[in-house]
């Protein structure tokens, strides 16, 4: 079981929370630097040889399609940072790269970035849950509502949080077919529409000048070799950062900001290379508590102040688990699994009992 903590006498004081992050915002032009010399370069670099080593067989798909989905993680990371402006110092800068890594992970800049803020302003509270209409992973159903759905509503829905479906089958769909339409964005975000039409025109401009010089196939399959993977543990890294064994959820006249980072958000610790492959994105509860600190500062955020540590901390292999609780009890209090939420419902509705 991950560490919890449910008592909120517990929660560090908000103040000295916000005065030591707020050392840690202000963005590092050089850490910055480095970042893109060593993930967007290799990756490029990556995707040329793949490309290239098509002409003489599959060995560079299948050798460097890992390494170069690993790197595009990665990319993601600075492209999520630069959507809170937080990468570098510029607001252009922050744009113009944002836009750029958005050919690398397929994900339109504009669009994400604004789904994201609505996340990041509703996060973990019931009442608020449809706040981003698109937020599937870091949203959930109560054990009430879920048990008030009919029968075949309920095996929908466990069906689509089914880690097979969920974390296996959905994300490269959402990466390849999903983001190429404008979904869940009203026809007044004028400027986000027109950034995934833009994406679009990029990309089949850029695959399109690929294909007609080394062939659909060869194009298709270095695509689907880096982003099926990189799709995959991006998704599992969203869905775990609020669904596991230890989150905290609140109705909005309870919910509190610093409450529900450091409650409501996990600290997943990886392994050194792992937590590198992600961009300290594991330290998603400092993330909650300040998003404008850049992921290459969000550790030594985490170690200066001891509040941090009242945060839920994950393994990698509590990580890869923490699927299985996809609903929040308000009665208890916790995260259960749909296997608990049906005995729940069995214990307080006995064979043989009169119901409304």
């Amino acid at each position: 079981m991950a560490q919890s903590l449910n008592d909120r006498t517990a929660i560090p004081d908000a103040a000295s929370l916000r005065e030591v992050l707020a050392r840690f915002q202000d963005p590092l032009p050089y850490a910055a630097t480095r970042q893109i010399i060593t993930t967007i370069l290799p990756l490029i670099a990556m995707l040329v040889a793949m490309h290239a080593g098509l002409a003489i067989g599959w060995w560079s798909v299948l050798a460097l399609g890992v390494p170069a989905a690993a790197l595009t993680v990665r990319t993601f990371i600075i492209q999520h940072d630069c959507g809170h402006r937080s990468f570098y110092r510029a607001r252009v800068a922050n744009d113009l790269l944002g836009r750029f890594c958005s050919l690398l992970t397929l994900t339109p800049y504009a669009q994400w970035r604004r789904h994201h803020a609505k996340h990041h302003g509703a996060w973990n509270d019931l009442d608020r849950r449809n706040a981003d209409g698109h937020d599937i992973y870091s949203s959930c159903l109560t054990v009430a509502e879920y048990n008030a759905l009919g029968s075949w509503r309920r095996r929908l829905h466990r069906a689509a949080k089914h880690p097979v479906i969920s974390l296996l089958v959905l994300p490269p769909l959402i990466f390849l077919v999903l983001y190429r339409f404008p979904f869940a964005a009203p026809r007044t975000w004028r400027a986000e529409r027109r950034s995934v039409h833009l994406t679009n025109l990029s990309l089949v401009a850029l695959h399109g000048a690929l294909a007609a010089m080394l062939g659909i196939g060869p194009v298709v399959a270095v695509l689907l070799a880096v982003m099926v993977p990189a799709s995959i543990v991006g998704v599992w890294l969203f869905s775990l950062q609020h669904h596991f064994d230890g989150a905290h959820w609140a109705r909005h006249v309870q919910w509190d900001p610093v409450d529900a980072a450091l409650r409501g958000s996990s600290f997943l610790r990886l392994p050194r290379l792992l937590q590198w492959v992600t961009g300290n994105i594991g330290f998603h509860h400092v993330h909650h508590a300040s998003p404008r600190v850049p992921n290459y500062r969000l550790e030594a955020a985490h170690a200066a102040h001891p509040g941090f540590a009242v945060a839920s901390v994950l393994t990698f292999a509590q990580g890869l688990r923490a699927s299985r609780h996809a609903l929040w009890d308000e009665g208890c209090g916790r995260m259960v699994t749909f296997a608990e939420a049906i005995r729940s419902a069995a214990s307080a509705n006995p064979p043989g009992s009169l119901t409304a």
